[in-house]
């Protein structure tokens, strides 16, 4: 599903899904593979079944309880009702986390007998929580407790999940094949799609993380305009003139790349230099004048004896 959100989910019928945000986010078909799995083993024991059944005969329970407070109609009944409400929704939340460890160690477990490296299932946790820091500093306020249980929370905190699947990886496995390239090769015509939506979340912290990441191995066009559109996006001149940076070492990677042209004569633009703004505008409908901004671009930086 194109969802720019790390998530993936189960349906009592088999059917997965998978949400674009964590395709973004994992790096190697290992990463992936520890997700699919963890959503399989909940579908194996059937998870998503047991939790409606457990929903609904609290809901059932509770709205006899209800019933009943109102008949007492006094402040004891009212209260008793507020604890048994607070005690079965804490019941609930409790019950989730133990079917999610439950999934997880059954998703390692898939992992560990598979051609993959299991120990990528701890790395997964460990980059989200990097990226949930990163966003948190961007922001200016204080990072998330990642071993903290909130009362409610229907999983078990990151640190945790990190902390167990670490331990219970196969040390034999550590040294199999995680799929690095094959994933880069099969992720590569999605990659600008999902990141223009999640740039577009306006969390400038978590998608320069994830950017970042992707270049671990080397930056290439493609990032460099993604890096370029995050800057831009945020809009403070020092961010225009870094964003004209990055576009104008995406067009010496690939002078042919539309994206980089526009990026950088936009860019260019609103930090002044207009003539040199136009002049990759006018260079980006050359490679790309059936645009669908093509009509704007013109208005911006009109043909040779336009006005």
């Amino acid at each position: 599903m194109r969802v720019p959100l790390f998530n993936a989910s189960m349906t009592p019928n088999g059917t997965m899904r998978v949400y674009s945000g964590l395709l973004l986010r994992v790096r190697n078909e290992a990463e992936l593979a520890t997700v699919l799995g963890h959503e399989f083993g909940h579908f194996e024991e059937r998870h998503t079944l047991t939790d409606w059944k457990a929903r609904r005969s609290s809901t059932d329970l509770l709205s006899w309880a209800a019933v009943l407070a109102l008949l007492g109609n006094t402040y004891q009944s009212y209260s008793n009702f507020d604890s048994l409400q607070l005690s079965v929704y804490g019941r609930l939340s409790h019950f989730n986390r133990d079917q999610e460890r439950e999934a997880d160690a059954l998703g390692l477990g898939y992992l560990n007998h598979s051609a993959l490296r299991p120990q990528s299932a701890s790395v997964v946790w460990q980059n989200l929580m990097a990226e949930q820091e990163a966003s948190s500093l961007a922001k200016g306020v204080r990072k998330p407790d990642f071993n903290k249980v909130a009362f409610f929370a229907s999983h078990p905190p990151s640190g945790e999940r990190a902390a167990t699947l670490a331990a219970f990886a196969d040390p034999a496995g550590a040294e199999r094949d995680d799929g690095v390239a094959r994933y880069a090769a099969a992720l590569a015509p999605w990659l600008p799609t999902f990141l223009d939506d999640q740039i577009k979340l306006n969390d400038f912290g978590a998608s320069d993380y994830i950017i970042s990441s992707l270049a671990q191995n080397g930056w290439t066009a493609a990032l460099l305009v993604a890096r370029g559109d995050l800057y831009r996006a945020r809009g403070n001149p020092r961010d225009l003139a870094q964003a004209a940076e990055f576009y104008g070492k995406a067009v010496e990677m690939d002078a042919g790349l539309p994206e980089a042209q526009r990026g950088l004569g936009l860019s260019l633009f609103k930090t002044g230099r207009r003539t040199e703004g136009q002049a990759a505008l006018r260079r980006y409908l050359e490679l790309k004048p059936n645009a669908s901004d093509a009509a704007m671009i013109n208005m911006l930086a009109p043909a040779a004896g336009g006005q």
